[in-house]
C-alpha cells in the first residue's frame, strides 16, 4: 500500500465543479444544474461501531455533493447486510450510476458491487475495502499508517520499560481492523521490553461486547495489563470501564482511535492516552471527486494502489494520512470543526477545557 496526502489542489478539485444545488442533503438532492449525468448514491453501514457516520460522514459528503453540483442519496444500512443490498437495489431502481460504499463485509459489500455492475453501475469502496470485490476506486485512511499511529502513541505512553500489552482489535469481518492491527503489531513487536498478553477481535465494533471480551482478559491476566491497543474511541472507552470498576483508574494507557467527543473527553480525564484524528472532510471530499469523474465518464487522479489478496488485483486508490492526538493535541481538534467546543466542554469539562486552551 503507497502512502500519500492529498494536496490541496487535489482536494479542491470538487470545488472547481461549483454548481448551487437544491435540497437539504438529508436525502434525494436534485442539483440546479448537473456537471455529470446520472445520480450517487452513498450508503453507510451503521449507528453504532462509530458516531462518526452520522455526525461527520454523512453532513460532509451532503455538502461535497451540493459543491459539485450532483444529485445524491445517502443512506445507512443500520447494520444489516440485507438492507444494505436493498438500499443499492432502491438506489440503481432510482438512477444512481454510482454507488459510494462503506461495507458492513467485505462479502455483502462484494455482492453489491458485482450486481451493480452488471446493470452498468460504478462503485467507490469509501473508508473500508470490499476484499474480492470489483470497485472502480478506494478512497480511506492509510489504515496500516493509522494502526501505526496506535502502536507508536501507546509506546509514547507506556516507555520502553517492561509492559504487558493486550489488543482489542475491530470487527474480524472489517478489512480495515486488520491493517490497524498490522500497523499496530509492526511497531510494538519490536520492543523487546512489550509482552502480548491478549488479544481478541470484538465482533461488529459492539462495544458491550469488547467489555466483556477486556474483562475476560483482565481476570485472566490478574489486572497485570499495562496498555491496551484499542481499535476506535468506542472500544477504548469500554477499557475504561472495566478499568475504572477495577478500582484501577487511569492507570492503564489506552489508545484510541476517531476523535470522538467521548474519546477526547477521557483524553483530558487521563482515562486514554491518545486516540487517531482522521479529517473525515478531506476524505468526503475525495469521495465526492472520484464520483463525480466517474459521472463524467472521465479518470479520477490517485494517489496510490491497495493490493486485494482476494480479488488478486490492485485497486486505484486515493489515501490519506491519519494523525495521532494526545491531550495536548485536542485543541486541534476543535480548532479544525471536527468536534465543537459546546459538546466536548460541557458540565465537568469546561475547566479541563479551559486549562487545555480550548474555549
Amino acid at each position: 500500500m503507497r502512502k500519500g496526502i492529498l494536496s490541496l489542489a487535489t482536494l479542491s478539485a470538487v470545488a472547481a465543479l461549483v454548481l448551487t444545488a437544491c435540497g437539504d442533503g438529508s436525502g434525494d438532492s436534485q442539483a440546479a444544474s448537473d456537471p455529470a449525468k446520472g445520480k450517487v448514491g452513498v450508503i453507510l453501514p451503521d449507528t453504532t461501531s462509530s458516531t462518526r457516520y452520522e455526525s461527520f460522514d454523512r453532513p460532509y459528503l451532503a455538502q461535497a455533493f451540493k459543491a459539485a453540483g450532483v444529485r445524491y442519496d445517502i443512506q445507512n444500512a443500520e447494520g444489516s447486510a440485507q438492507r444494505f443490498q436493498t438500499i443499492a437495489d432502491q438506489m440503481i431502481t432510482s438512477g444512481a450510476t454510482v454507488l459510494v460504499l462503506d461495507g458492513l463485509d467485505s462479502d455483502s459489500a462484494a455482492a453489491v458491487q458485482r450486481k451493480a455492475r452488471a446493470q452498468g453501475v460504478k462503485t467507490i469502496d469509501y473508508d473500508r475495502l470490499a476484499l474480492g470485490g470489483v470497485s472502480d476506486y478506494y478512497v480511506s485512511f492509510d489504515n496500516v499508517k493509522v494502526g501505526e499511529e496506535l502502536g507508536n502513541g501507546l509506546r509514547r505512553c507506556l516507555g520502553d520499560k517492561a509492559a504487558n500489552i493486550a489488543y482489542l482489535n475491530g470487527a474480524p469481518t472489517d478489512n480495515n481492523a486488520t491493517l490497524f492491527a498490522r500497523g499496530a503489531h509492526a511497531v510494538l513487536d519490536k520492543v523487546p521490553s512489550y509482552r502480548k498478553a491478549a488479544e481478541q477481535a470484538v465482533p461488529d465494533w459492539k462495544p458491550e461486547k469488547a467489555a466483556t471480551i477486556f474483562e475476560q482478559m483482565w481476570t485472566e491476566q490478574k489486572g497485570r495489563i499495562d496498555g491496551v491497543v484499542a481499535a476506535n474511541d468506542n472500544l477504548a472507552n469500554a477499557v475504561v470501564s472495566i478499568v475504572n470498576k477495577n478500582g484501577e483508574a487511569g492507570k492503564v494507557a489506552v489508545t484510541g482511535q476517531d476523535a470522538t467527543p467521548q474519546g477526547l473527553q477521557n483524553i483530558l480525564d487521563g482515562k486514554q492516552c491518545m486516540t487517531v484524528y482522521k479529517p473525515v472532510k478531506q476524505e468526503a471530499d475525495a469521495a465526492a471527486r472520484l464520483a463525480v469523474a466517474l459521472l463524467s465518464g472521465g479518470k479520477a487522479e490517485t494517489n496510490g494502489t491497495t493490493n486485494d489478496p482476494e480479488g488478486k488485483r490492485d485497486v486505484p486508490s486515493v489515501l490519506l494520512t491519519p494523525i495521532g492526538v494526545f491531550e495536548d493535541g485536542v485543541k486541534r481538534v476543535v480548532t479544525d470543526g471536527f468536534v465543537k467546543a459546546s459538546e466536548l466542554c460541557k458540565g465537568g469539562y469546561a475547566a479541563k477545557c479551559e486549562d487545555a486552551g480550548i474555549r
